[in-house]
C-alpha cells in the first residue's frame, strides 16, 4: 500500500499480522493508524489517492478509503474471470488513474531491489545504528547504478 499526500508525500504506517492473513483484512486498521499518524502530524488527507494492487478491486475496499479522510482509491482492476466487454468497461474506467498508479511501481522497485541486499532481508545485526548504516550503503549502490546506467 502507498499512501500519497497532495504535496507528493509517501506515508506509509504499516499493520503487522501473521502471514496468513490476508492484506484485505488489514485495511481498515492499517487506515485507522493512517488517520491518526496524519491527525498528530496536522496532515490533511482529503483528495490524497490511496494506491492498493488487485487483490482489494471489492467496493468494501473503495468504501473504507473513501470513508477515511475522502482519499481517493486508486486499485488496479482485478479483471480475471469477467467477460470480455466488462474488461473493457473496467480498464477503460481506470484509464483515468492508471498514470497515479505507476506511480506504485517506484515504491515497489524500492523494496525490490533491497531486497536484493542478503545483509538488509535477514537482519543480524544487533544495533539498530549498523543495520541503518547497511541501508543507507544499499541505498547508496542502489542510486550509483541508477546514474552509471544513465550516463553509462
Amino acid at each position: 500500500m502507498a499512501i500519497v499526500d497532495n504535496a507528493g508525500h509517501f506515508l506509509a504506517p504499516a499493520t503487522v499480522k501473521a502471514v496468513n492473513e490476508h492484506d484485505s483484512a488489514l485495511l481498515p486498521e492499517s487506515l485507522d493508524k493512517l488517520t491518526q499518524t496524519a491527525d498528530r502530524l496536522d496532515l490533511d488527507l482529503s483528495g490524497s489517492f490511496l494506491t492498493l494492487d488487485p487483490a482489494f478491486d471489492n467496493q468494501e475496499s473503495r468504501n473504507n478509503v473513501e470513508r477515511h479522510n475522502n482519499m481517493i482509491p486508486v486499485i488496479k482492476p482485478n479483471v480475471r474471470n469477467a467477460s470480455p466487454k466488462t474488461k473493457k468497461a473496467m480498464r477503460a474506467k481506470f484509464k483515468v488513474l492508471e498514470p497515479i498508479y505507476k506511480e506504485r511501481y517506484k515504491v515497489e522497485r524500492e523494496f525490490a531491489w533491497k531486497n536484493t541486499y542478503r545483509k538488509l532481508v535477514i537482519r543480524y545485526e544487533k544495533l539498530q545504528c549498523t543495520q541503518l548504516g547497511f541501508k543507507n550503503l544499499a541505498y547508496a549502490m542502489i542510486n550509483f547504478r541508477d546514474v552509471f546506467d544513465a550516463y553509462g
